[in-house]
């Protein structure tokens, strides 16, 4: 019986491989616990335009990824903070970040992919990483400006 994998088989082998293995095996194991469908052309033929659509939307969010990228690190965000005898009142986090992305640049930023070694407590210029995802990682800068 042949099986297209349908996920990693450690003793058999990789995701998408089509395999000839004991009818036995593959109907109750890797059938039964999904690990493997029965390798007729149609499935075949589906699970290659499966991965191709896959494919072609990795490639689209990549590009937009990188556009993303070109504009966080031509853009300078401002941030307002009361003024503080030292510094300014409070501190400036990934959350302002993420809100003040929200704001000026209009794109949807998660304050978890801003990477700050600890908040800012000080008003001028500061940049800091931003992960957009697939190892594409912008340096924004931030200015704090005191009100």
């Amino acid at each position: 019986m042949k099986v297209l994998l349908i996920k990693d088989v450690k003793t058999l082998g990789k995701i998408g491989e089509i395999k000839e293995v004991k009818d036995g095996y593959g109907q109750n194991f890797l059938v039964n616990k999904g690990l493997a469908k029965i390798a007729t052309p149609a499935v075949v033929e589906k699970w290659k335009s499966e991965q191709e659509e896959i494919a072609k939307n990795l490639k689209e969010e990549i590009t937009r990824l990188e556009k993303e990228k070109i504009v966080f690190e031509k853009a300078l965000i401002k941030i307002e903070k009361p003024i503080a005898p030292v510094g300014i009142k409070g501190s400036v986090g990934n959350a302002d970040i993420a809100k003040a992305i929200k704001e000026q640049l209009n794109i949807e930023l998660d304050k978890k992919h801003i990477v700050l070694k600890k908040a800012f407590k000080s008003t001028g210029l500061h940049e800091v990483d931003a992960k957009l995802g697939h190892a594409i990682h912008a340096t924004i800068k931030i200015e704090i400006v005191g009100v």
